[in-house]
Parts: C-alpha cells; sequence; structure tokens
C-alpha cells in the first residue's frame, strides 16, 4: 500500500545539528508546513535549551530529543522524567547503560505522565551501535567481540525486554531487529543517503527508499537536507521517493 504524502513526510526526522537556534530558525521556516519530526541532538539542546523544544511544538512540529542518555539509573530516571514533560514525541537512552538503567528510564516517564490528562507519553528509543561504528571499532575499540549486526540485534532485545518502544539502528539491520523482536518494535535508521549524497561519517548507509522497503518506521536524515542549495526541494524529492517505494 502507497504511502499518503503525509505519512511519507512523518517518516523523516530532519537533523537540526546546528550550533544555535538562530542558526536552525531559516530551515525550519522553509520547511514550514511539511508534516516531518524534528531532530534536536547535543549540539542544539546544549546551545538552545528546552526552550527551542517548546518552539518547535508550538510550530506544530514533532519532536525527536536525541540525547542518548547513558548513566546510572536513578539519574536515568529525573533525565527521563523531566523530558517527558518537556513534551518531546520521542527520546533516547543508551543500550549500553543495561536493562536496569533503561527500565529506569520507563519508570521516570510514568511518573511524568501517570494523572497529567495534558501530558502524552513519548516513544522511548534506546541506541544499539552508532551508524559510524565498524567491525573493526566495535571488536577492537569498544571490546565487543562479533559482528556490528549481532550485537544490535542483542541491544535491541534487550531494549524490548526493559519496556522500551523501539532502538536506534542502521538500516541495514532493520530486517534482523524486526525479525527478532517483532513488527512493532519501533526502528529509527539514521545513516539514510538519498542516491548521489556524500557519505561523509556514516559507515553503513542505505536510500530513503531502500530503508523503507527493508521495514524501517523513521529514518533520520541531516546534510543531505540542510546543506542542500533548495533544503525544501531536498524533502520534497524524499517523500516522492517514498511514497513510489512503496
Amino acid at each position: 500500500m502507497r504511502l499518503t504524502r503525509e505519512q511519507a513526510a512523518g517518516r523523516v526526522m530532519v537533523a537540526l545539528d546546528y550550533p544555535n537556534g538562530k542558526a536552525a530558525e531559516q530551515l525550519i521556516e522553509e520547511l514550514k508546513g511539511i508534516p516531518c519530526y524534528m531532530k534536536v541532538g547535543m549540539q542544539l539542546f546544549y546551545a538552545a535549551g528546552p526552550s527551542f523544544v517548546e518552539k518547535l511544538k508550538k510550530n506544530g512540529y514533532r519532536v525527536f530529543l536525541d540525547l542518548k542518555m547513558h548513566d546510572i539509573p536513578n539519574t536515568v530516571k529525573g533525565g527521563a522524567n523531566s523530558i517527558a514533560k518537556l513534551g518531546v514525541d520521542m527520546f533516547n537512552v543508551h543500550a549500553a547503560g543495561g536493562a536496569a538503567m533503561m527500565e529506569a528510564a520507563m519508570e521516570g516517564v510514568d511518573q511524568a505522565v501517570t494523572g497529567v490528562a495534558s501530558q502524552s507519553r513519548p516513544t522511548v528509543i534506546a541506541v544499539t551501535q552508532l551508524t559510524s561504528t565498524s567491525r573493526t571499532v566495535l571488536n577492537e575499540q569498544i571490546g565487543i567481540d562479533g559482528t556490528v549486526e549481532a550485537a544490535v540485534l542483542r541491544y535491541a532485545k534487550l531494549a524490548k525486554q526493559a519496556g522500551l518502544d523501539g532502538v536506534v539502528a542502521a538500516p541495514t539491520e532493520v530486517s534482523a531487529i524486526k525479525n527478532g523482536c517483532g513488527d512493532e518494535f519501533v526502528t529509527v535508521t539514521p545513516g539514510i543517503r538519498p542516491a548521489g549524497a556524500e557519505i561523509n561519517d556514516q559507515s553503513r548507509i542505505m536510500t530513503p527508499g531502500d530503508a523503507l522497503k527493508q521495514g524501517t518506521d523513521f529514518m533520520v536524515i541531516g546534510r543531505p537536507i540542510t546543506a542542500a542549495a533548495d533544503p525544501r526541494a531536498s524533502l520534497e524529492t524524499i517523500i516522492e521517493e517514498l511514497i513510489a517505494s512503496e
């Protein structure tokens, strides 16, 4: 079944990798009216703060807050509680923090939304392995034996057991995750590069259309949109590719 334009746009998370809120505002204005997600990462959030997220929400955007929390369970519980109260639609933690840490994150979220009618529960996902991680890095530097896919699947299953909604993973690992954790388990995939785009610092990549065929739910796309001469036209082209891919 082909995606509608709105559904296709909703699969795209535009990575706002900017040094401050002012630098991101022009792009936000250029993409106005396209019902995509906006991904706010560490650089922008640390510079612009919670008020920038609130501004995005007021402008009608869904927000994925990409802070990759990784700390002792009690600290992550408190952080997750604060993020849930901020009203983001999705945020993430590091699966490498372990099951107790991920369970604590869910406890923090539940405390934030329980009994508050105006507060919806955000989708909580776990980072498995960064898309810049090669097998050499995994084995020789991180110290985990085996393939990257095996490590990703192990973390995905752990995240599901801890009660999380899904994971961040490379598009090449989506099929294995869906097979191991179920189709309803959400996958968010960075490393998306339209045909002809620069690879940059990603090592496990795929085009938007191919990622959709793998079964991914959301795809994070940054520089192919944000660094384009015409960001809106670039995003519209990606949306058309997704519609045509189904």
